[in-house]
């Protein structure tokens, strides 16, 4: 099982979600990424399952939840998009491992 680096940005779902206009920043990175077709390398994940990882148990801790999170392969975009919202935290992990087998999942999708 090969590891791979995801990067986030994480706060909480009602920020990222409803008073950050994030919707159309995604909107046209995808629009941008498939005139370049480029593979997409990001992902808003409502609750995400990272969270409840020992490791990130201090992170989850900060954050108010509901959490959302933007994750990605590419730390470039996590640093802009940290630049820009200001009030969220950002990090990466590793996987998949054994505490974070679906890099992706998202709670609401596993319980």
């Amino acid at each position: 099982m090969t590891m791979q680096t995801y990067y986030y940005v994480l706060a909480s779902q009602r920020f990222l979600t409803e008073e950050e206009p994030i919707d159309e920043v995604l909107k046209e990175r995808t629009r941008n990424y498939h005139e370049q077709e480029k593979e997409i390398d990001f992902w808003l994940v409502n609750q995400p399952a990272f969270l409840d990882s020992p490791e990130l148990a201090a992170v989850k801790a900060q954050c108010p939840q509901p959490a959302s999170a933007i994750i990605s392969t590419n730390p470039q975009f996590i640093t802009w998009l940290k630049l820009r919202l200001e009030f969220v935290i950002t990090g990466a992990f590793q996987a998949p491992s054994y505490t974070i087998p679906q890099p992706l999942a998202s709670l609401a999708s596993i319980s």
